[in-house]
């Protein structure tokens, strides 16, 4: 094998070697005497950024392995957002992991090594150039993410979720190989310009190639928790352990990101018109669905859940936009941009989102039910202000970074000319806006019902100060990281 063919993959090598050392200390060090284990995945985490931003400055476009793995500044982008994610629920579960027994036992380390293997994954997905390769990443994520919501296994509810993602995780994987197979069938290759070449060619079968886009769009659509493959979002999000729960729901949404654009827009853009109007349907079904059954909700992580499938839906509709563009690349460099800025700015909010839930817990109370909010800024008002940056984020209030994402959205939409499809956005959002507001409603007019003081670490404290105030600094000032999404974009489609 040619050394040079590893220089692109080096960051995903180490990170591969740094797990199995952390393995090896779980054995001999108790993470509930001495957090060995949570110092050296941070430490691990901060030189994967160091090596992935290096290669981000150098902006270029380098393949490995036959092609099949490649490092572009999309890519990169997207992995730095995936170590601070990565780190922050770290930094944010920590405490609540440690009182749940989740960081002792035989491997005090088996959380952490978990959390990096989910992340390992991710960057597989992320920098993936054949469908085996970003089916691999998958995998490799999706084992990961069920065996740590299992990981308390004396909890029913933790194990419950476990098995219902489980097999519903193996019917969508089934989905994906099945369509990923059919495409195989029909071009004769796995690698995604190759298979983008033949489709554009017009010699491949077009039935077989539709039927492949369909099932590989229902893998998709679960793995994002899209509607109406969405049943398994609510479930795992409240049984598993809310730590759990925050690396399900942060992370993973940017990879997802990563695969859809590489699959659906650099593999089978020939094949827009076939996709494109399932997005369209699972776009307004996930807004409808998510925002009208979370008003129900008394569980704010089922809340979250439901949230969650509602803001997917209003990121494809970026995604979905850069077809109708057609041979106007400008358009379609700013459609991917705002679906990519979506995505992270949804991330760095759902962060901090969980991280209140996590402050709010302690040994033996779980606070996941909206009661558990009220009176909250008479107990902390730092951080029941913090909470309320954060949703009115989500909901898409100005100025936080949340509107600024929505509206590059909402204009990439209208540049399509499909008006009614902002409308509808539009109008969903402003019905999830009320349960938002109802949380900030419980926690500034009623009174408390629990008047024990918050008592957290102080690197948690610091980091989730900083989410807050991040979120508000990036909806005064989005123009770089904007620009940036639209410069890895840009490079991504033109590779």
């Amino acid at each position: 094998m040619n050394e040079l063919n590893l220089i692109p993959a080096t960051t995903e090598i180490f990170l591969a070697l740094a797990i199995m050392a952390i393995l090896v200390v779980g054995l001999y060090v108790k993470e509930a005497a001495k957090p060995m284990s949570h110092l050296l995945s941070l430490v691990a985490l901060a030189i994967c950024a160091l090596l992935t931003l290096s290669d981000l400055n150098a902006g270029l476009t380098t393949y490995a392995f036959n092609n099949m793995f490649v490092s572009d500044p999309m890519a990169n982008l997207l992995k730095l957002f995936a170590y601070l994610a990565t780190a922050m629920t770290l930094i944010y579960s920590r405490q609540y992991s440690a009182q749940r027994g989740m960081l002792s036992g035989t491997l005090s380390g088996e959380f952490y090594v978990l959390a990096l293997m989910t992340l390992l994954g991710q960057m597989i997905m992320i920098s993936g150039n054949n469908f085996l390769i970003i089916y691999l990443g998958l995998e490799l994520m999706s084992l990961s993410l069920y065996a740590l919501v299992a990981m308390r296994r004396d909890h029913v509810a933790s194990t419950e979720a476990s098995m219902k993602y489980f097999v519903l995780g193996a019917l969508a994987s089934g989905f994906m190989l099945y369509g990923i197979s059919m495409l195989y069938g029909a071009t004769g290759s796995l690698d995604l310009s190759q298979v983008a070449t033949m489709t554009a060619a017009g010699t491949a079968n077009k039935t077989v190639l539709v039927f492949g886009v369909v099932f590989l769009v229902a893998g998709l659509a679960f793995k994002l928790g899209t509607a109406p493959f969405h049943m398994w979002v609510p479930d795992v999000y409240q049984g598993a352990p809310t730590s759990v729960t925050l690396l399900l729901g942060a992370a993973p949404k940017l990879a997802a990101f990563a695969i859809c654009l590489r699959l659906l827009v650099e593999g089978l853009g020939t094949l827009a018109a076939d996709w494109q109007q399932m997005l369209i349907v699972m776009a307004v079904v996930s807004m409808a669905i998510g925002n009208i059954t979370a008003i129900a909700q008394t569980n704010i992580k089922r809340m979250l859940a439901y949230s969650t499938i509602s803001q997917m839906g209003f990121m494809l509709l970026g995604l979905l936009s850069g077809v109708f563009a057609g041979s106007n690349a400008d358009a379609a460099t700013n459609a991917y941009s705002s679906a990519m800025f979506y995505s992270i700015t949804y991330v760095l909010t759902t962060l901090g989102s969980f991280g209140v839930i996590l402050l709010l817990s302690r040994s033996g109370f779980e606070a996941d039910n909206l009661d558990d909010f009220k009176g909250l800024s008479q107990r902390s008002p730092w951080f029941a202000a913090v909470m309320m940056v954060l949703l009115l984020s989500l909901a898409g209030v100005p100025p936080m970074v949340g509107f600024y994402a929505k509206l590059s959205v909402l204009q990439a939409v209208f540049a399509t000319g499909q008006i009614w499809l902002a409308l509808v956005a539009v109008l969903f959002s402003l019905i999830g806006a009320y349960y938002y507001l109802r949380i900030i409603k419980l926690m500034y007019f009623d009174a408390p019902v629990d008047h024990s003081p918050i008592v957290v670490g102080r690197d948690m404290q610091i980091t989730l100060s900083a989410n807050g105030i991040a979120i508000v600094l990036l909806g005064v000032l989005p123009g770089p990281l904007m620009a940036a999404c639209a410069r890895a974009i840009a490079q991504a489609l033109a590779s």
